[in-house]
């Protein structure tokens, strides 16, 4: 199967990649940057090219079988790079008829807000944070208002470790119980399962 990566070189997109074409499967990796991605292999395919123009990005999405965007903020975590760049995606893909996507966001986002606590609501995404959040919740309206089959994918917080399986998902949003951490190997372990479930 095709898949195609936005956000390949940050910190989830690399282990996609990474575990993508440990399965089998031909990557494309969509990156501003492709000299971050130091990885070489026969199924992988390397786009340079900018989420925000449009050209390259539906020239990127053709013929593949789905997108997963894993598009992160940058350094400055300012701006309105996830929502707009999403924007652009989904555009592209009601263009070329590429229908399936897997966004992911942000748990507490959309009406996942109530699984967070004290310190995630009102320290990190009500001051911090604010930004960062305000455009996970753009980008999820963006994906929802779409004609696309999609998934929207809303992770805790990012740790190192390793890929272990062991993770709860699909919890409702009156649970209260989650740890609201989770390696970055076990989430794009999870957005790889949701495209091979296809």
């Amino acid at each position: 199967m095709k898949l195609l990566i936005f956000g390949s070189t940050g910190s989830i997109g690399r282990q996609l990649v990474e575990q993508a074409l440990e399965q089998g499967h031909t990557v494309t990796a969509f990156a501003r940057n492709p000299a971050k991605l130091d990885i070489e292999h026969a199924n992988l395919k390397v786009i340079q090219g900018d989420v925000m123009n449009s050209a390259s990005v539906e020239q990127a999405v053709q013929g593949q079988d789905a997108v997963v965007c894993v598009l992160g903020s940058g350094v400055q975590r300012k701006g309105a790079i996830r929502s707009e760049g999403t924007r652009q995606i989904i555009q592209a893909m009601e263009k070329t008829g590429v229908r399936r996507l897997i966004c992911q966001t942000t748990l507490g986002a959309g009406d996942s807000w109530e699984n967070l606590n004290f310190f995630w609501k009102y320290i990190m995404f009500g001051a911090f944070l604010r930004e960062v959040f305000a455009d996970h919740e753009k980008q999820e309206n963006e994906v929802k208002q779409s004609r696309l089959d999609w998934t929207i994918v809303r992770p805790g917080a990012f740790v190192d470790g390793n890929r272990t399986g062991h993770y709860r998902h699909g919890f409702p949003s009156t649970d209260k119980t989650a740890k609201l951490k989770i390696s970055r190997a076990d989430v794009a372990d999870f957005l790889l399962q949701l495209y091979c479930s296809n």
